[in-house]
């Protein structure tokens, strides 16, 4: 046995002291064949012999088991060796990185509207039906609410559709004056050149005395942000319908590819819708107990913006993570 107890003490490798252990423990091992001596010996040294070998067994596995701790505590060490690297060292591959088109795009609308006095909110994205939809006088037959576009789960609550919910929740603790506008994600079930499951929004929302607030303050502000986002474009409004404003708006910019004069991105009208806007419906005050304000609301599209500014042509590549597309905003 003094043969094997050398032989473990002196195995260099975790593979060779599990080749010695198969040796002494297996069904074909060196106990193996011991024990089975004992089947020929004579009944008085039976007991004796089954003595010494659990000793000697005892003794094997212990100390298998410490030569194995040893040998896995060195190897770990000489790979963490191999594998070092000195941080100190200066490397001249070192770059820098850069804000995602996006997120650039998100924190230059923020600043914008922040240093117009707008305070900046948030919200959770997991939404109830009240504040997603009912306060935002969207009634049950609406499409918005269809399965197709909504992602809802089991108990009734559903991935927020735009950052609207965060105005609701806003008015419903804070009492008018409120200057205010809601960056954040939003879920819809879309996905093609210009739609993803996931993307961006910034809506706006500002409330006073009914009376102080009317669709000029709306345009006024709505054409100086678009010119800081776009520079020397041209602005229109074209009455459209939302249901948690009346009247309500979309608007137009010059199209920043061939300058208005109308292409394939314009569909040759020279236009491009950029955002929605219009005066908060009387309904939505009703809901959250607001009696005698007036207010204005609009909402943007941030990846529609940093598509249009970086001349993106396809919105999923904002999204695929191509290093050849994002070592570009660097």
């Amino acid at each position: 046995m003094e043969e094997w107890y050398k032989a473990i003490e002196e195995a260099s490798s975790v593979e060779s002291l599990e080749s010695i252990r198969v040796s002494v423990f297996g069904k074909k091992g060196i106990l193996a064949a011991e024990f089975a001596k004992m089947k020929t010996a004579a009944n008085e040294e039976k007991a004796k012999i089954a003595k010494d070998l659990n000793i000697h067994k005892g003794k094997m596995t212990s100390l298998l088991a410490e030569r194995k701790m040893t040998l896995q505590t060195l190897e770990l060490r000489a790979r963490m060796e191999a594998e070092k690297i000195d941080v100190s060292l200066f490397s001249s591959r070192s770059e820098k990185g850069a804000v995602h088109p996006v997120m650039d795009t998100m924190d230059k609308i923020v600043d914008y509207f922040a240093s117009m006095n707008f305070s900046v909110q948030t919200g959770p994205m997991i939404e109830d039906d009240f504040h997603n939809f009912e306060a935002l006088n969207l009634p049950k037959y609406h499409p918005a609410r269809d399965m197709q576009d909504t992602f809802y789960f089991k108990d009734e609550m559903l991935l927020r559709t735009h950052t609207s919910p965060v105005q609701i929740r806003t008015m419903l603790h804070t009492k008018p004056p409120i200057r205010m506008i809601a960056p954040g994600s939003v879920f819809r079930r879309d996905y093609d050149i210009t739609h993803t499951p996931m993307f961006h929004q910034v809506e706006g929302l500002l409330v006073d005395k009914e009376g102080e607030v009317s669709f000029a303050n709306l345009k006024y502000i709505l054409e100086d942000f678009l010119k800081y986002m776009f520079g020397d474009i041209e602005v229109r409004f074209r009455p459209s319908f939302f249901p948690f404003t009346e009247p309500s708006a979309e608007v137009d910019i010059s199209c920043v590819f061939c300058k208005g004069e109308g292409c394939r991105v314009c569909s040759k009208t020279g236009w491009l819708e950029v955002l929605g806007c219009g005066i908060v419906d009387p309904n939505v005050f009703k809901a959250v107990g607001y009696k005698d304000v007036s207010g204005y609301a609009f909402g943007l599209g941030v990846e529609r913006f940093a598509m249009l500014i970086h001349q993106i042509g396809d919105l999923r590549s904002l999204f695929e993570g191509d290093v050849r597309l994002l070592e570009q905003f660097r």
